[in-house]
């Protein structure tokens, strides 16, 4: 089995400033090297003008999901390229999940997939994230 404190300690810290990641209420649900699940819950302030989530909220999740899973091998990453399809709307009181999992890493560039679905497990939307890896550790090693 995989020890997971690396990336846990990782996201942990890049929770505890990450105001915007407090403030949509994300739910940590399992972290590892390459891999994040996020949760949340669509509030009515997360909505536009057709009562429905602002897709700006879907992206938010997925681009969250893609910052952690990518930073959890230890490098600091940061995205390059992202896109989202919002497939099914979302509406007050909807819990969505994030599954963001590795594609692809190099030493300079990683690619990720995000799986956005609904409390019916419904994919809503779908996320696609390049990032690329810095030189810089988040920890020094030892």
């Amino acid at each position: 089995m995989a020890d997971n404190s690396l990336p846990e300690k990782i996201v942990s810290k890049m929770l505890d400033t990450d105001w915007f990641s407090q403030w949509l209420g994300i739910e940590r649900v399992e972290v590892r090297q390459g891999y994040c699940v996020l949760r949340m819950t669509i509030r009515k302030e997360m909505l536009n003008g057709f009562a429905i989530a602002h897709g700006g909220i879907t992206y938010s999740l997925a681009d969250s999901a893609l910052a952690f899973a990518s930073n959890s091998h230890g490098r600091m990453s940061v995205s390059v390229e992202t896109s989202i399809s919002h497939i099914i709307s979302l509406k007050e009181g909807d819990v969505i999940t994030a599954v963001a999992e590795e594609v692809s890493i190099s030493n300079k560039i990683g690619i990720y997939q995000v799986k956005v679905k609904d409390q019916n497990d419904k994919i809503v939307a779908l996320f696609k994230g390049t990032v690329y890896r810095t030189s810089k550790n988040w920890f020094e090693e030892k």
